[in-house]
């Protein structure tokens, strides 16, 4: 086995595997990716996959959801009792809130859906690898509905403190949407919108983006 590597450089291309048991999928995906991402392994059912994982030591597992052999689930057992570092991505043509739940209590860092763009599924596993949580468009309120451990501090009037800009922005990121694609949606730039971000987060004191997205969901701001 390879040995994880806890502290790639961002500068470099990520090391992906590509788990998914449609040939032609993973081939189109690989095509998609060559330019910005090492594939260095794949995978087509449950066994594959853990044993690829384990013997390349990837920085992300791109992983579909449905897979024969047990799921997703199975996989992210056990690569977790084998104390393996690589993160992983789900990439599923399913948005089922009970999928999304499922894959992230078992240890995926996040979801997206096959409808996503070729660049948006590259800047996902940057953010992904970077250790940082990605979910597609109305996926992040089903994991803060399942992972909700209490109220939050802002009150239900505080967005009345908040620009119309800062507002577009609290939109964005309460959906899980990573600064660059915040900006690009805004025709603004990232250090712009984490400015922004900065001023939310002190506006409605709170201090994290995922306090941000869990705010927003249960004042149904996400639906």
């Amino acid at each position: 086995m390879s040995a994880p590597n806890p502290n790639p450089d961002p500068s470099t291309p990520p090391r992906v595997v590509l788990v998914d048991d449609h040939e032609l999928f993973r081939s189109g995906v690989r095509g998609e990716l060559r330019d910005a991402c090492e594939i260095v392994g794949e995978a087509g059912d449950v066994a594959e996959a853990i044993a690829t994982v384990l013997r390349t030591a990837p920085d992300v597992v791109l992983l579909d959801v449905h897979l024969p052999g047990g799921g997703a689930v199975e996989v992210l057992r056990a690569l977790r009792a084998a104390r393996c570092t690589a993160q992983v991505l789900a990439l599923s043509v399913s948005d089922a809130p009970d999928d999304v739940v499922a894959v992230i209590r078992a240890g995926a860092s996040g979801y997206v859906t096959k409808t996503i763009s070729p660049a948006d599924l590259v800047d996902a596993i940057r953010t992904t690898r970077a250790g940082e949580p990605v979910f597609g468009p109305r996926l992040a309120a089903f994991v803060l509905r399942a992972f909700a451990d209490g109220p939050v501090v802002a009150g239900p009037d505080d967005l009345e403190g908040l620009t119309p800009r800062e507002r577009e922005v609290l939109h964005h990121l309460a959906r899980g949407y990573a600064y660059k694609q915040i900006g690009l949606r805004m025709d603004i730039s990232p250090r712009t919108v984490e400015s922004h971000v900065s001023a939310v987060l002190r506006k409605l004191q709170l201090t994290s983006r995922h306090e941000v997205s869990r705010w927003a969901a249960e004042r149904g701001l996400l639906e």
